[in-house]
């Protein structure tokens, strides 16, 4: 078994599902008392955010490299950033050192052709549904990523930030993002991207009418497909 590394922290919530998911997933394919073999590093979400907000995303991969070369130096031997948003800075932080990153949006988009799918709706925080990293890796795969219209961003990244990442889960949001998933098929969406760990908390798939594809737990499948190899 390999041993997987995480950069976790953004939020711990999130962390909590990855080490939730991977624990249960090694029980259920080994069986027993079998675990994982994990390296674990969390950040300073606070001090994350507040690099987000003033734009410096420079010091977000500095201390998110910084955070893969100690997984490494501890015993990794690759590597997963337990977050879709600080996938923006998943080049520097792949740069800083010698295990390879399973970067989040190629697993997601082999899960997206092993469907069928062609086009896809996007929902996460304003920074992955509004600029490139995320989108544009999903397009060197052959598919075509939709996102809600701008005015539904603000609200659904505070949602986010203020209700999900503190494990606050609340109906009305719950039925604003499953009319944002409803949006996404009228616009011709095959199925949509849970984009964010923490909506996987909130949304389910008994909840919407197209296929979901939540992130964090391919993340997480992808991960064991290569420790357990």
């Amino acid at each position: 078994m390999q041993t997987i590394g995480l950069i976790g922290g953004m939020s711990w919530e999130s962390s909590a599902s990855y080490y939730r998911l991977l624990n249960t997933g090694v029980r259920d394919r080994l069986g027993g008392l079998s675990s994982p073999k994990l390296v674990l590093s969390t950040v300073d979400f606070q001090e994350l955010t507040r690099f987000e907000d003033e734009e410096r995303w420079d010091q977000i991969g500095a201390l998110l490299a910084e955070a893969a070369r100690g997984v490494e130096r501890a015993g990794a031997d690759f590597l997963l950033l337990c977050t879709t948003t600080f996938h923006k800075v998943a080049d520097q932080v792949e740069a800083a050192v010698d295990i390879p990153l399973l970067h989040l949006a190629d697993v997601v988009a082999e899960a997206c052709r092993a469907e069928g799918m062609v086009k896809v709706g996007l929902i996460g925080t304003t920074v992955a549904m509004s600029e490139p990293f995320f989108i544009d890796r999903m397009a060197s795969h052959g598919l075509e990523v939709i996102v809600p219209p701008t005015e539904h961003h603000e609200w659904l990244n505070t949602a986010i930030y203020e209700e999900l990442v503190h494990g606050v889960v609340l109906p009305r949001t719950r039925s604003r993002v499953v009319g944002l998933i409803d949006d996404l098929w009228d616009a011709g969406a095959g199925g949509v991207l849970l984009g964010c760990t923490e909506l996987e908390l909130l949304v389910k798939q008994a909840d919407a009418e197209l296929p979901l594809f939540p992130c964090t737990t391919l993340h997480v499948a992808a991960a064991l497909d290569r420790a357990l190899a």
